[in-house]
């Protein structure tokens, strides 16, 4: 018999996902790369979105950068959202959709790793730090007398050196959106938070390119991360597979069934009463009280009621 994995632990997935923060920061600062090499990259690609002319970072960062009741928010969103949506999504994934959550963390972690491949071997130099004569401003530095970030990056006021602002390519702010988008949309049940769901990576790709913390091909990039990090982690469920849903395995369902099956048992109807072989032979250890499937407390029972052809004719 395949040996099923043990249910999901919350604090060993805590410490996962701790792990793959420090490996994102870590990794961000190790991969800071010659400052030269990135602005030559960060050129290389206005280059080729201007030839196919799809440089839609250009008007969108004028319009921010010229109207604060845009790039302030936008500023906030940048700042704040990629750090709080994402953990939000597991934890509810893990929470209200368990059958969902292993493939959705591996996906993630998959391409987070990705990307940082893609910091390492293609640092980029963002379209704010590039020369001024190129039309690009930095919102951040611009509106940071609003928020708790300072000129330098969007990390907190003083501490902008301990982030490498060369690390454009690709976007994870697009990715990380883009795999809470689509987990929502496919697991919540309400049409609106479905609808905000698909709404959120949009939003995000227009913000990363308004505050000029990213070319669209960053962008584009991001989803191809994500894109590729699925077929990993669909690779690894195929060549591992897990066995049953986290539910089941944390229920222990499957086992006790396979259990009652080995027996030559039947497992019980869903009254709750026992199968009609077994009636009579084995005692009623819950004294009577059982819950139906629409209740929450458990009611108490006659026998006519587990039994319709007990009841008196």
């Amino acid at each position: 018999m395949t040996k099923r994995p043990g249910p999901t632990r919350w604090w060993a997935e805590l410490l996962l996902l701790g792990l793959l923060y420090g490996a994102y920061s870590g990794g961000r600062l190790l991969a800071r790369g010659d400052a030269d090499l990135a602005v030559d990259h960060g050129l290389a690609i206005l280059r080729v979105e201007e030839l196919l002319r799809i440089d839609f970072e250009r008007p969108l960062n004028r319009l921010f950068s010229g109207t604060g009741v845009l790039g302030i928010p936008a500023d906030f969103a940048y700042a704040s959202l990629h750090y709080l949506i994402t953990p939000a999504v597991l934890v509810w994934l893990y929470r209200r959709r368990p059958a969902h959550y292993r493939s959705a963390r591996t996906w993630l972690v998959a391409s987070t790793l990705l990307a940082l491949a893609g910091f390492a071997l293609l640092p980029t130099c963002p379209p704010r730090l590039l020369d001024a004569s190129y039309g690009f401003t930095d919102t951040m530095a611009r509106y940071s007398a609003y928020g708790w970030w300072g000129g330098e990056a969007s990390a907190p006021r003083g501490l902008g050196a301990l982030t490498n602002q060369y690390a454009a390519m690709p976007s994870l702010h697009v990715g990380w959106a883009l795999w809470c988008g689509l987990l929502v949309w496919r697991c919540a049940r309400r049409p609106l938070v479905r609808a905000l769901g698909l709404a959120y990576p949009a939003l995000t790709a227009v913000v990363v390119m308004g505050t000029a913390n990213h070319y669209f091909l960053d962008a584009v990039a991001g989803a191809a991360v994500m894109g590729a990090g699925l077929l990993i982690a669909r690779g690894l469920a195929a060549r591992w597979p897990g066995g049953g849903s986290v539910a089941a395995r944390r229920s222990g369902g499957g086992s006790v069934r396979e259990a009652l099956s080995s027996a030559g048992a039947e497992p019980a109807g869903p009254s709750g009463a026992q199968p009609a072989r077994f009636r009579g032979t084995s005692p009623i250890v819950s004294g009577g009280w059982d819950t139906s499937a629409r209740e929450l407390l458990p009611a108490r029972r006659s026998p006519a009621e587990d039994d319709p052809a007990a009841a008196p004719r």
